[in-house]
């Protein structure tokens, strides 16, 4: 079956069934700029991609019938240099006018720089365990081969099976493309689709699904807490934690908290409490934005910490406690343990 050669399209197609509709192709030139991939003919509707994959599954703008006609590429314009332009007068002592041209003064060499280690490429891997349909295309760049069947294209050693590819990605470069893994390089376009794969190996419709081994990353999360006469309130900033496996152990005068994030992230910290609390009192919840840890006084001091010191903390000895929801801060009810009430009365 003839492949279609219009752009964006490349689709094999049956003489017999081919009618004006069949082909949605683009009938601009891509349009390369810092980094961004688009088509003339609809870079206003379609927006420009990053990476070449995503811009080669750009959908076609013109509906028209297939064809197989090899497009036509014009012929690059020749610049011819004008000689005269760099000629150079002089006139000697006898008045005879001398002729020359100008001699380009080359630039010292530079240093040659070793060029910058490549990290190993990781190629995909078919997953023969998940079916393909049929008509399904090959994954590896430059390859385009479309699943026929299993006992065809996945499994021996028959020609079918064999996939040939550029395993590096495309570069673009002043007007110039190729592939990293490659050395040839062209111009136009069209050209650029037609370079052959430079590796052979096994296709690709189904990738498998890479398993990569994260290190785990210890992180820190914003701790922040207010009080009642009978409680203390602390709240741990730390987004989508694992409810099944972080744990936050209360005991009469610490808390430990072991949170793990997305990622490999994780919150380990252990708060030794400013006073004695009743764990079976005590409770904490998990949400999507924080932990709560609600902590049960065993007395009704306020907590001038909220974690235990041995710095000197001067003259403050206590706070002020109120019942209401709004916590320690306006208080106008003096709260005051045993020790402090016999000093006042």
């Amino acid at each position: 079956m003839p492949r279609c050669t219009r752009k964006g399209c490349g689709q094999d197609f049956d003489l017999a069934t081919n009618d004006p509709s069949s082909c949605t192709y683009h009938s601009g030139a891509p349009v390369f700029h810092e980094g961004l991939k688009s088509w003339s003919c609809c870079s206003d509707v379609n927006k420009p991609a990053l990476d070449f994959d995503e811009f080669m599954k750009v959908p076609g703008c013109t509906v028209s019938s297939h064809t197989d006609k090899v497009p036509e590429v014009p012929a690059p314009a020749i610049k011819t240099s004008s000689i005269a332009s760099n000629l150079i007068v002089k006139e000697a002592k006898d008045g005879v006018e001398v002729y020359s041209t100008s001699t380009p003064k080359l630039a010292p060499p530079k240093p040659s720089i070793p060029p910058p280690v490549e990290a190993p490429v990781v190629e995909d891997e078919d997953d023969l365990e998940v079916p393909v349909s049929p008509g399904a295309v090959c994954k590896r760049r430059s390859c385009g081969t479309a699943f026929v069947s299993d006992e065809v294209n996945r499994i021996g050693d028959g020609d079918e099976t064999v996939c040939t590819y550029h395993p590096a990605v495309p570069i673009f470069h002043e007007g110039s493309k190729g592939y990293i893994c490659c050395k040839r390089r062209v111009l136009e376009f069209d050209e650029f689709l037609k370079i052959e794969g430079c590796k052979k190996g096994r296709h690709v419709f189904a990738p498998k699904q890479r398993t990569e081994l994260q290190v785990e990353q210890f992180t820190d999360c914003r701790v922040d807490h207010y009080q009642t006469p009978k409680e203390v309130h602390i709240s741990v900033f730390a987004k989508q934690v694992d409810k099944e496996k972080s744990t936050v152990a209360i005991e009469d005068n610490q808390v430990h908290l072991d949170l793990y994030l997305p990622g490999p992230k994780r919150f380990r910290r252990t708060i030794i409490l400013f006073g004695p609390v009743n764990p079976d009192g005590s409770s904490y919840k998990f949400y999507n934005t924080k932990v709560e840890v609600v902590l049960k006084k065993l007395d009704t001091r306020s907590w001038t910490l909220l974690e235990k010191t041995t710095r000197d903390l001067g003259n403050i000895s206590l706070t002020f406690g109120v019942g209401g929801r709004t916590g320690t801060i306006g208080g106008k009810d003096l709260v005051l343990d045993e020790q402090n009430t016999n000093r006042v009365n």
